[in-house]
């Protein structure tokens, strides 16, 4: 999955402050901490956004410090980055995806939007014509 550690610390006006420091665009605050993460994988989700509109890597999550909280991605997000990323290994642009799936441009472009309510299977089919699988682990929560 998808998770990231996340940087809280108050601000000089009473908020908390999210940022995180494998994805330095990504930040966030709340009126306290619990509200901060809540924001948190919004604002993570938005520089990831930027990133897939500007062609740049996603950047891989470091390990936490002890203590340290983690942000995670909601599932169906962290499957279109992994579509992203798998395009991006194999050189393969949106347009040549949708050739190779004999689909139109903006039903790509919606597989690769993170605010898009795509279906699993439709990002499957993606990743099978990069000769990629999807794959699901269920663990049990910390």
């Amino acid at each position: 999955m998808y998770s990231y550690p996340v940087d809280l610390n108050p601000d000089d006006n009473g908020t908390i402050l999210a940022s995180f420091p494998d994805v330095p665009i990504a930040h966030t605050f709340g009126k306290d901490e619990a509200d901060a993460l809540a924001r948190a994988a919004d604002a993570l989700e938005t520089a990831f956004i930027a990133l897939i509109g500007d062609r740049e890597r996603i950047p891989r999550p470091s390990r936490p410090r002890r203590g340290q909280k983690l942000v995670t991605l909601p599932a169906l997000s962290a499957a279109k980055l992994a579509l992203y990323e798998a395009m991006r290994e194999a050189s393969v642009r949106k347009a040549d995806l949708a050739r190779r799936l004999d689909w139109h441009m903006p039903q790509v472009d919606r597989l690769l939007d993170l605010r898009h309510a795509s279906r699993m299977d439709q990002l499957e089919t993606a990743l099978a014509a990069l000769g990629k699988k999807l794959v699901l682990e269920i663990e049990d929560a910390a």
